[in-house]
């Protein structure tokens, strides 16, 4: 079942979200060569905290960190630790937050110094395939009609759609109905309806789409060993449209 918030919940994400948002603005300012992932989530712990919120992720399903980053050919859920960003990486933190009960979802992955063309061309695709999802977003659109957009764009650019790992609804729980895969047909699957919270995720692989998950059960790599990328913003379905709960203010 999908569960529609009400405006006092509505609200509560919306502060959620800021603070996301805010946690990634914080760890941009901060990704550089020399820098590890570890400090890197240690700065983001302590900026959601102070914000009143917890970390969504830290301890969920025994998950041992505040956020997850995953580098290079990791894809998601990789453990922040004591690796050192080396120039040229590229690194995805996927940071949530629970404040007073509700939780905001957004990852976004970054370059780290000077990236190669192709790096920077996957970036750049992934990012602007999950605005091509997000432009569609409003009442009465069935929900594999984005998810057929953001397919086409990434596929008509070359790259691949990971299959195994999708969005999700959320709110009171981090994962909630529906599933909102990255690929299918549109005019399919459940009609949205206003007060609907979508956390709508793209992760797309340079190389082919296979992936596998490593020794620890967590971390999700590339079976090729090709760079891959995640963007994912938690947004509200309006009256007559979206609202992005993730996204920094000017």
């Amino acid at each position: 079942m999908i569960i529609g918030k009400s405006e006092t919940e509505l609200g509560l994400m919306r502060e959620a979200g800021r603070i996301v948002a805010e946690t990634h603005r914080l760890l941009a300012e901060h990704i550089a060569p020399g820098i590890t992932t570890g400090e890197l989530d240690h700065m983001a712990d302590q900026y959601i905290r102070s914000q009143g919120a917890v970390p969504s992720f830290k301890g969920y399903n025994g998950f041992p960190a505040s956020v997850c980053a995953s580098v290079n050919e990791e894809l998601v859920h990789g453990f922040p630790g004591k690796r050192k960003l080396n120039e040229g990486d590229i690194v995805t933190f996927d940071i949530g937050a629970q404040y007073q009960g509700y939780h905001g979802d957004s990852a976004w992955t970054y370059p780290v110094g000077r990236i190669s063309e192709e790096a920077r061309r996957l970036l750049d695709v992934t990012e602007a395939s999950l605005y091509a999802g997000l432009a569609l977003v409003k009442p009465d659109v069935r929900l594999f009609t984005i998810s057929h957009a953001i397919q086409k764009y990434i596929e008509d650019e070359g790259f691949s759609v990971v299959r195994e790992y999708v969005g999700h609804g959320i709110g009171a729980d981090l994962h909630e109905e529906p599933s909102i895969p990255n690929y299918g047909l549109p005019d399919r699957g459940p009609r949205l309806k206003a007060g609907m919270v979508l956390a709508i995720e793209p992760m797309v692989n340079a190389g082919r789409r296979y992936v596998k998950t490593l020794e620890d059960n967590w971390t999700v790599v590339t079976v090729d060993g090709s760079l891959c990328a995640h963007f994912e913003h938690t947004v509200a379905v309006t009256s007559d449209g979206m609202e992005i709960f993730t996204k920094l203010n000017a």
